[in-house]
């Protein structure tokens, strides 16, 4: 009967003992963990030297080349397709930006944009689940992509969240359908150096976005309540990989805050389990014919991993506290409506919403942030598009 210690040494301790697959998997997270600078504590804990952005990034990079070897053969395949969307920062006249979004649906071509550009980020994106629309923004004066965007289904327990609206158990599930998650929001280079992704975050809060909302989900059953839908969308939520920050904060229209912080996330999650460690997680649990693999799958959203590897961590004798890396992001809210917390708490049934046109958050972004930025900082013409074979791996 073993376990490991710190260093992936063998020490007794009670439990059945593990067969050698079980060993050989516990020794890769040993390994991959302290790879990524974490220590595993006597009571199997995590810890990290600080928390920094620099450290986070560094965190999230083994995730970060974990995707795009899995992703290689695809972007070698629609790379050359694409990359004419791709700006210098010589083709792009500040004066001239017009930034329109263009929801992807079924373009292959679109959605082929949409997925490499995401890798774009040093900190990985989600893909999403449940009810999700893709949208790429474009800049109308050269053709070239500006920025994503991305919405999907909320998580279903989110303290903070809930502790902002009110809402008790009953009264989430009833309405937490009239929420949306943006888990894509920013601008790719050389847009981000022109605070392009402020308007990316105007737009998630947009008439724009609530209409798109409405048509797309407008009269569809749901599968929980079993009801039709009215498409509303009352709030969009989002989180900061890095904390607090400088995109969301104070980001203002018509005088009044866009998105509201809430405070920081826990610190729980599995982007630490990286370089393909997921996958031999369900495999080691399909190999032991656990069920629970297949079953979580239905309805069970972004907790499906983590129900996964907890499942996986029992099997190991190890402690689910390998799922707090400590690594907490920041929570914010974007209502759409002046009363949208009385909505979603069931004290009215109508929505007094804030009027957002895509024309006028445009001309807003333009006054107040694209332009004195152009005058301030031109480093956007740095950028070159052959960047993007370095950011995608074609390099190696």
């Amino acid at each position: 009967m073993t376990t490991e210690n710190r260093s992936g040494a063998s020490l007794e301790r009670r439990g059945s003992p593990l067969s050698p697959e079980s060993k050989k998997l516990r020794r890769h997270l040993f390994k991959l963990l302290r790879h990524q600078g974490f220590k595993l504590t006597s009571d199997y804990h995590l810890s990290a030297s600080g928390h920094s952005k620099r450290k986070i990034r560094a965190l999230h990079s083994h995730f970060r080349d974990d995707r795009l070897e899995e992703e290689h053969n695809f972007i070698q395949k629609w790379f050359p397709k694409i990359s004419k969307y791709f700006a210098s920062g010589s083709e792009i006249d500040p004066v001239r930006i017009d930034p329109y979004p263009v929801l992807v649906d079924g373009d292959e071509e679109l959605a082929a944009l949409f997925r490499l550009a995401t890798m774009w980020w040093s900190i990985p994106v989600s893909k999403g689940y449940g009810r999700r629309f893709r949208v790429v923004v474009f800049d109308r004066s050269n053709g070239k992509l500006f920025g994503l965007l991305a919405l999907t289904d909320p998580v279903f327990n989110l303290r903070t969240r809930d502790a902002w609206v009110g809402w008790d158990v009953r009264m989430r599930e009833q309405m937490l359908s009239h929420v949306m998650d943006a888990c894509v929001l920013g601008a790719v280079p050389p847009y981000n150096r022109l605070l392009g992704a402020k308007f990316v975050s105007l737009l998630a809060a947009s008439d724009f976005t609530r209409s798109v909302f409405q048509r797309r989900y407008s009269k569809k059953r749901s599968i929980i309540l079993g009801k039709r839908f009215d498409g509303r969308l009352a709030l969009v939520t989002t989180t900061s990989a890095l904390g607090r920050s400088s995109i969301l904060n104070r980001l203002r229209y018509e005088g009044l805050d866009v998105f509201q912080s809430l405070g920081l996330t826990e610190g729980y999650g599995h982007f630490h389990l990286a370089n393909g460690t997921f996958k031999r997680i369900r495999e080691y649990l399909e190999d032991l014919g656990v069920d629970e693999v297949e079953r979580y799958k239905f309805g069970s959203g972004p907790n499906y991993r983590m129900r996964v590897v907890r499942k996986a961590l029992e099997h190991l004798q190890l402690s689910s506290s390998l799922l707090k890396h400590g690594v907490q992001r920041g929570v914010y809210v974007a209502p759409l409506a002046e009363n949208t917390i009385s909505f979603l708490k069931g004290e009215t049934s109508r929505l007094r919403w804030f009027d957002r046109p895509l024309d006028g958050i445009v001309q807003h972004w333009r006054e107040r942030w694209l332009l004195p930025r152009a005058t301030r900082d031109a480093s956007y013409l740095d950028f070159k598009s052959s960047s993007w074979e370095k950011i995608l791996g074609l390099d190696l």
